[in-house]
């Protein structure tokens, strides 16, 4: 945490150049936030939360065209009291309460207002959490409501194999990225679309197009 009279000290985590550049130029504007360390990919992430002291961390939800989920965990393993604001394309239903209960202490989209994502790096600095109110609202009608989309209905693992096959990879290529066997791959694939009542991987797709997940 921060004291008043300290800056408060960022690693922004994203695999687009321009976009952490961007918010590097945006914050050196503002005299408390200090962008000390940028991290292209989530093994430089974790690398990088080694080397300096931070109180935030801003993490691109997609790298190298998978979810950040392992990172974010594996980061919250290693530093617990490290707060983690989600930063993502896709609107905060989709993804935002599996980030939230994973340990992330904000959720914000990209076209997101700069005045908002530095209140949202504030807030949490400060040791708050940061959800839109819009969002909370949805959250609480479809919990009352017993309404949950279907990929919701996934595990972090399954959704991850589902964003990599939404994307156009194959089994082959979804298993070297995840670090497990294709087989393994084959097996949460079918447990995918049982779970989502689908028969193929293209109307996994049209699912993705239609939820704005890709």
């Amino acid at each position: 945490m921060t004291t008043n009279n300290e800056a408060i000290r960022i690693l922004i985590a994203d695999d687009h150049p321009i976009f952490r550049q961007g918010l590097y130029r945006a914050f050196s504007q503002d005299k408390d936030l200090q962008v000390v360390a940028e991290a292209a990919n989530g093994p430089e992430l974790l690398e990088k939360v080694q080397e300096f002291e931070l109180d935030v961390v801003l993490l691109d939800i997609s790298m190298d065209g998978e979810l950040s989920l392992d990172y974010m965990k594996e980061l919250k393993t290693r530093i617990p009291n490290l707060p983690i604001i989600i930063l993502s394309v896709y609107p905060e239903g989709h993804f935002a309460m599996r980030y939230i209960n994973a340990g992330a202490s904000g959720y914000l989209n990209k076209e997101s207002p700069l005045a908002t994502l530095k209140q949202a790096v504030r807030k949490v600095a400060a040791g708050g959490k940061f959800l839109s109110l819009e969002f909370m609202e949805k959250m609480a009608f479809q919990s009352s409501a017993g309404e949950k989309p279907l990929h919701e209905c996934l595990t972090d693992r399954e959704l991850q194999v589902f964003q990599l096959l939404v994307s156009g990879n194959s089994l082959t290529t979804i298993a070297k990225k995840l670090f497990i066997s294709v087989k393994t791959v084959s097996a949460h694939r079918s447990h995918i679309i049982q779970k989502m009542n689908v028969e193929s991987n293209s109307e996994l797709i049209q699912y993705a197009i239609f939820n704005k997940l890709i």
